[in-house]
């Protein structure tokens, strides 16, 4: 779709105030009235933030896809698992959250009705004596609305996501990796001071994948030095290889020269009536980040709740990397560096290595090196 901003007019506006206005963000006169101005600039902002999304005002498609999936609430349409035009929405993800709660599995509450979303769904429909048809129509709806909560002690999807990290050793060997360098191919991604993104990346990525391999972790790369696929095409290889964990490596850049720093992302939202995260993709994102500012000298921009496409549609814990600001005179003096590459290398094994390892064998922020990790 076209990207839509300040000052634009027309039907697609309208739809977006109209969508806006339903989510209680945007009120006023008739919506036929104005066009995209400044107070709906501020709700899409507050949207953005709401949801995990880049907050710049601005409505382009992930955006668009956003304020589309917001509009559904439970009850709303029937939902089936379709192969090529799934169900995506809120009211998927209050189905999903549903389910967890009263002891079943349809993966994480990422608002689109998957294979597993169908399967549990069934489940619930055989326990309750119901057709199993996988398909939520007024008679499921009306037994899921019915039926108590049955599982308590905190949030069912982050008990389900850390149980299922604990099920393999507290040693990384045998685990998978999949290293996402981010761009490629034509799409240099930043470009600043002699460096492109996608260099950097890829780069990153294949010092990463030497030190796991050498803890005897199996590590895959989503890309070629000369390829580049969406992030749908990133999210479904890592699925399809049963990854227990994805880092996806990217650089930061802004138009001014002062910004500088590394940030870390996991999958995190508010959606209409409950927030959703990846907590053990939050713990690995903290840790990343730790080992990082312990072992640079890099400013600490934190860590932050996303639902960029990537982080979304990943069923393992997920996380991205935005190591410095290209566009930074003394960020990309480091990176240029190659020590100070294998630094930042080392700094995220050894965050991976610790999210491994049981709480009372963790070891300092900082104090992990390579010869420790393989010996």
């Amino acid at each position: 779709m076209q990207v839509v901003r300040r000052g634009d007019d027309g039907p697609v506006v309208s739809e977006i105030r109209d969508k806006l206005a339903r989510l209680g963000l945007l009120s006023g006169g008739p919506l036929q009235q104005a066009g995209y101005d400044d107070a709906v600039e501020q709700a899409v902002r507050a949207f953005q933030q709401a949801r995990g999304l880049r907050v710049d005002g601005v409505v382009g498609p992930e955006t668009y896809r956003a304020l589309d999936e917001a509009r559904w609430q439970l009850g709303d349409r029937s939902l089936s698992y379709a192969v090529n035009h799934p169900y995506v929405g809120d009211d998927v993800a209050a189905l999903q959250q549903r389910l967890l709660e009263m002891g079943f599995d349809p993966g994480r509450c990422d608002g689109r009705f998957g294979p597993q979303t169908a399967a549990a769904l069934r489940e619930f429909q055989r326990n309750v004596g119901l057709l199993t048809d996988g398909i939520l129509g007024p008679t499921t709806l009306g037994a899921l609305q019915r039926l108590r909560r049955t599982v308590t002690g905190g949030s069912a999807s982050e008990r389900r996501e850390e149980e299922q990290l604990l099920r393999g050793s507290s040693a990384p060997a045998g685990r998978r990796v999949v290293l996402d360098p981010g761009h490629g191919g034509d799409d240099l991604g930043a470009c600043a001071h002699n460096l492109a993104e996608a260099d950097v990346a890829y780069d990153l990525a294949t010092r990463m994948e030497g030190r796991l391999g050498a803890l005897g972790i199996d590590t895959l790369l989503t890309r070629g030095p000369d390829s580049a696929p969406d992030d749908e095409d990133r999210a479904r290889f890592a699925n399809d290889t049963g990854a227990d964990l994805l880092v996806s490596l990217h650089t930061d850049a802004a138009l001014s020269v002062h910004p500088s720093g590394v940030a870390t992302y996991y999958y995190g939202a508010t959606l209409r009536d409950r927030h959703v995260r990846s907590v053990v993709g939050e713990r690995l994102a903290t840790l990343i980040q730790r080992e990082l500012v312990a072992r640079t000298d890099l400013l600490d921009c934190r860590i932050h709740p996303k639902a960029w496409t990537l982080l979304r549609l990943t069923r393992m814990p997920a996380v991205r990397v935005d190591v410095g600001y290209v566009t930074s005179m003394g960020d990309a003096r480091r990176l240029s560096d190659p020590e100070f590459r294998d630094t930042v290398a080392e700094a995220i094994v050894a965050a991976i290595q610790r999210l491994f390892l049981p709480a009372d064998h963790d070891i300092p922020t900082g104090q992990f090196r390579m010869p420790a990790l393989t010996g």
